[in-house]
């Protein structure tokens, strides 16, 4: 069993990982699809939507671990990836469809009114796999100053690599009273952990862990849990 890392006894920041932790990109992405192969006359129903959003992950992965290309890029290769795999005939061409939605892709209910709560309490950051320019266009959904923002374009990689929380602790110059929120537990909590750093593991899909997995600091289903683990 692996040790876990404690919350601090006194918080003073709080990261928060992006898409699938504010963003509710999964309904995003399977409308993107959706809309984009109807004008081929390819018709996906929402009983498709799990096999998209699986190929999207596990795709997704694949091309972040190779060279680093910019998120726009990454989206594009995997739509064309997964339009093969389920027998569209999408022309790579048209493939910018997925980055271009990305405006489009909505916050979850409760992230505006979450957020406020943690404005009012702690220095915030957002840790996202995302280029700066796409993270522009998501901005309007999570409206709020945020402290510190640390991007894939900017440290040219990928969670679970450690490099975006390397230069976060770079930046503020200490580790200490950092809590790290995220959804993903390959792309937040594995990091996490190696890194010594406390996170919260937001488990919408209220997913298993693996025999073996690492742990979460916590384990919560919202950010409201969030919220009120850390006390706001």
């Amino acid at each position: 069993m692996h040790a876990l890392m404690p919350l601090p006894a006194k918080v003073t920041w709080v990261t928060f990982d992006v898409y699938g932790t504010l963003i509710d990109w999964e309904t995003g992405i399977f409308q993107a699809f959706k809309r984009e192969a109807t004008r081929d006359g390819f018709s996906l129903e929402d009983k498709d939507r799990d096999r998209i959003i699986t190929l999207f992950h596990q795709l997704s992965q694949e091309v972040e671990g190779g060279s680093y290309e910019l998120y726009a890029e990454v989206l594009r290769q995997v739509a064309v990836k997964i339009a093969k795999e389920i027998g569209w005939g999408l022309e790579p061409s048209r493939a910018g469809f997925l980055p271009d939605s990305v405006s489009r892709w909505a916050p979850f209910r409760e992230t505006a009114p979450q957020l406020k709560k943690f404005f009012s309490k702690f220095s915030t950051g957002l840790v996202a796999n995302v280029d700066d320019k796409l993270l522009g266009q998501t901005r309007r959904h999570i409206p709020g100053d945020y402290d510190l923002v640390v991007t894939a374009q900017q440290v040219r990689s990928y969670k679970p690599d450690p490099a975006h929380f390397n230069e976060f602790a770079r930046r503020v110059g200490s580790k200490k009273g950092w809590v790290h929120i995220g959804s993903s537990h390959y792309h937040d909590v594995e990091p996490c952990v190696k890194a010594k750093v406390p996170v919260v593991w937001v488990n919408r899909r209220k997913e298993p862990l693996e025999p073996g997995a690492k742990k979460p600091t916590a384990e919560v289903k919202s950010l409201l849990e969030a919220a009120k683990l850390l006390g706001v």
